[in-house]
C-alpha cells in the first residue's frame, strides 16, 4: 500500500511535469491554493465504505457518509469475503464519493417510472439506484463487457430487488428505444485520476493521450444514448477522474450540442464538496472519498417518438403443482405474473410485463425479474434468485439456520448436512441471512449455490 501511495504522488508530479499552460489536465490551476493539500492527501490510505441493504436491521456503529443515508465509513477494511453477510447481499462495498448519486436521485428524479444505468459493472450504482427509486420503478443495467455482466448481474441478485433487468449491450443499441428511460445514468469508462491512491491499474494507464481518448469515447457514448432519454429526462454524468476535458467540458458539450442544461443539488450539510461550473468534483483532501465528478443535466431537446409496444405473445402458467412449490412463495402472489420460458419460470410485477417484455426482445438480457427456478422432468430446482428475493415469503419455505462455520462451507460450494431436517428443498440462512438453496437427501445435502459465485480462497 505504501509502494503504491508514493508511486500516486510521483504521478502527480509527472503530470506536472508534462503540463504547459494551455493544456487541461490535473494542474495547480485547477487546484490554485489547495494543490498542496491534495498533494499530501495521497499520502493517506483510501478510506473504506459501505452501503447497507434494507432488506437487514443493521447499523454499523462508525462514522455515517453525510451524503448518502445509507452508507457508513468502517474503521479499517475487514476481510470480506470470509463475511456471509455480503454473500447474502446485506451490504456493499462502495467508495464513499460514488454515493453522491443518492443527491442526484432524491432531489432531481425520485419518481423516475424507467431509468438505464448504462456503464453499469460491478453494481455500486445499480444496486443504490433500485435502493433509491420506488419500488415501482424499472431499471436497466447494462454492461458492455460480457464478462463484467455476469459480476454485475451476481450483485443485483444478491441486492434482492425484482424490476431489475440486466443486459450486455453496445451503448448504440439503446438507439432501438427511443424515449424509452426517464433518467439515465452515465458513469462512464474515464483515465482514472481520481483513483490513483487505490488502483495501481489507472496509475499505469494514464496519459495525456488516454485522456483525449477518453473524452472522445465519453462524447460517443453518450450521443449513442441520447435518444433514448425523454424529453425533461434527467442525466447523471460522472467519472473518477479530475481532469477538466472529461468533466466540464464535456457536459458543457452535451448542453450546447445534444440540448441541456445543468440542474443545481442541494450541498446544505455537504460544505466539503466542491461546486464547478458544470458539476461538482470530490477531492481526497477535503472530502473523505476517492476522486470523482458528478453533473446532473435535464434534456431539452426533442426526442423521437416512442417505440409501440406490442402485447405479449407467451401465456402465463396456469396451474402449479406442488413440485413447482416455489411459484407460490411469493409475498403479496397477486401482484406477480408467472411465465414459463423453455424450462425456467420466471416472475415479473404485473405492472411492468409488456416492459420486460420488450426489453427483452430489444436488449441481450442475462438477468431480468426474479427466476424462481428450472423444471427438470417432475423435479423443480429452486433458483439462488428467489432465495436471495426481498420478496420470498420465508414462511412458506423450509429453512435452516447454520452457524459460520457452515455458512462458510456453504459458500465454498462444499457438502453440508443436515441430518434433522426432512428430505427436500432448504433455504440455508445465516443471522437471519439467505444465503441460498440445498437439497437433503438424507445422508448429505446437494449444495445448489451457484459454481461461479462461490468462495475460492482458503478462510481459517
Amino acid at each position: 500500500m505504501r509502494c503504491r501511495i508514493l508511486h500516486a504522488f510521483s504521478i502527480v508530479h509527472e503530470m506536472l511535469r508534462r503540463s504547459n499552460d494551455t493544456n487541461i489536465y490535473l494542474t495547480k490551476s485547477i487546484l490554485g491554493e489547495d494543490f498542496t493539500a491534495f498533494e499530501k492527501s495521497l499520502e493517506s490510505a483510501s478510506p473504506t465504505s459501505i452501503r447497507i441493504n434494507d432488506k437487514i436491521d443493521y447499523k454499523p456503529s462508525e462514522e455515517k457518509v453525510d451524503w448518502c443515508e445509507h452508507g457508513f465509513y468502517l474503521a479499517e477494511r475487514p476481510l470480506f469475503t470470509a463475511d456471509p453477510f455480503i454473500h447474502s447481499g446485506a451490504y456493499y462495498v462502495q467508495e464513499a464519493s460514488s454515493m453522491f448519486l443518492y443527491q442526484a436521485i432524491i432531489q432531481h428524479f425520485p419518481t423516475a417510472r424507467t431509468v438505464l444505468d448504462l456503464c453499469a459493472a460491478p453494481g455500486g450504482k445499480s444496486t443504490l439506484l433500485t435502493q433509491t427509486l420506488l419500488e415501482t420503478s424499472l431499471l436497466v443495467s447494462n454492461e458492455i463487457i460480457r464478462s463484467r455482466a455476469y459480476i454485475l448481474a451476481e450483485n443485483l441478485i444478491k441486492w434482492g430487488n425484482a424490476n431489475v433487468v440486466v443486459s450486455n449491450n453496445d451503448p448504440k443499441d439503446f438507439e432501438n428505444l427511443p424515449s424509452f428511460f426517464d433518467a439515465v445514468v452515465a458513469d462512464v469508462p474515464c483515465s482514472g485520476e481520481g483513483m490513483f491512491r487505490k488502483d495501481a491499474g489507472a496509475i499505469e494507464e494514464w496519459s495525456e493521450y488516454n485522456v483525449k481518448m477518453c473524452a472522445q469515447r465519453q462524447r460517443e457514448i453518450i450521443a449513442s444514448v441520447w435518444d433514448s432519454l425523454k424529453t425533461d429526462g434527467v442525466m447523471v454524468y460522472s467519472t473518477c477522474t479530475y481532469n477538466k476535458e472529461e468533466n466540464e467540458e464535456n457536459v458543457q458539450w452535451i448542453c450546447e450540442k445534444l440540448g441541456a442544461e445543468v440542474l443545481k443539488i442541494d450541498l446544505t450539510g455537504n460544505k466539503d464538496i466542491t461546486l464547478s461550473d458544470y458539476g461538482y468534483r470530490f477531492y481526497p483532501h477535503k472530502t473523505r472519498g476517492e476522486g470523482f465528478f458528478l453533473s446532473v443535466i435535464k434534456k431539452t431537446s426533442e426526442s423521437p417518438r416512442t417505440i409501440k409496444i406490442k402485447e405479449d405473445s407467451r401465456k402465463p402458467l396456469k396451474s402449479l403443482n406442488k413440485s413447482n412449490f416455489l411459484t407460490l412463495s411469493l409475498n403479496d402472489p397477486e401482484k406477480w405474473t408467472v411465465v414459463e420460458e423453455g424450462n425456467l419460470v420466471k416472475a415479473y410485477d404485473k405492472d411492468r410485463l409488456t416492459d420486460f417484455l420488450l426489453l427483452q426482445k430489444k436488449l441481450k438480457c442475462m438477468h431480468a425479474g426474479i427466476l424462481l427456478g428450472e423444471t427438470k422432468g417432475v423435479d423443480f430446482i429452486p433458483s439462488v434468485c428467489i432465495a436471495l428475493s426481498k420478496h420470498l415469503n420465508k414462511d412458506s419455505v423450509e429453512i435452516a439456520e447454520v452457524d459460520y462455520k457452515t455458512a462458510i462451507s456453504f459458500l465454498r460450494k462444499e457438502i453440508i448436512q443436515l441430518p434433522d431436517r426432512e428430505r427436500g428443498y432448504i433455504l440455508i440462512c445465516y443471522k437471519g441471512q439467505a444465503l441460498g438453496w440445498v437439497k437433503n437427501v438424507g445422508n448429505r445435502c446437494n449444495n445448489l449455490y451457484p459454481t461461479e459465485w462461490r468462495i475460492r480462497m482458503n478462510i481459517g
